[in-house]
C-alpha cells in the first residue's frame, strides 16, 4: 500500500534541476495536519510549483536558448504545463469526489517530463 498524498508533499520532474512541493487548495475540506490532495490537483503554479531550470528539448524557451547556443543544450526557467490530471490515484478512496492522490501516481507535463511524488508529506494514512 502506498501513502495518501497531502499539502507539502515533495516532487520532481524528470527534466527538471530541483524538487518543488505540491500545494493542496483548503477547498477539498479532508484534512490530516494539512489537506489531502486528489487527483485534480495537477494547476501549475496553484498546485504544481517550478521545478528551478527544465532541460527538456521539447520546452519551447528550451529549444530556442540551445538554438542560440549553436545546439548545446540550455536550460530554461520551468513554467510546468500539465494538462491532465495525476493517474492513477486510489480507486477506492475519494476525497472532494475525485480519487485520492497516491504517492504511486505521476503527472506528465506537456513539455515531456513525468512528475512523481518523492515524499507523501505525510506517512500515518496508506492507501492502495
Amino acid at each position: 500500500m502506498g501513502s495518501i498524498v497531502c499539502s507539502g508533499a515533495m516532487l520532481q520532474c524528470s527534466f527538471g534541476a530541483a524538487p518543488s512541493s505540491l500545494t493542496v487548495l483548503p477547498r477539498n475540506r479532508v484534512k490530516t495536519a494539512t489537506p489531502i490532495a486528489n487527483i485534480m490537483d495537477n494547476i501549475p503554479n496553484a498546485n504544481i510549483m517550478p521545478f528551478a531550470m527544465c532541460s527538456s528539448i521539447l520546452n519551447p524557451t528550451v529549444a530556442a536558448a540551445t538554438t542560440a547556443a549553436f545546439g548545446v543544450l540550455t536550460p530554461m526557467p520551468c513554467i510546468p504545463v500539465t494538462p491532465a490530471p495525476w493517474a492513477p490515484g486510489s480507486p477506492t478512496v475519494m476525497v472532494a469526489n475525485m480519487p485520492a492522490l497516491n504517492d504511486s501516481s505521476k503527472l506528465m507535463c506537456m513539455w515531456a517530463g513525468v512528475i512523481q511524488v518523492t515524499t507523501a508529506g505525510q506517512i500515518t494514512i496508506k492507501v492502495p
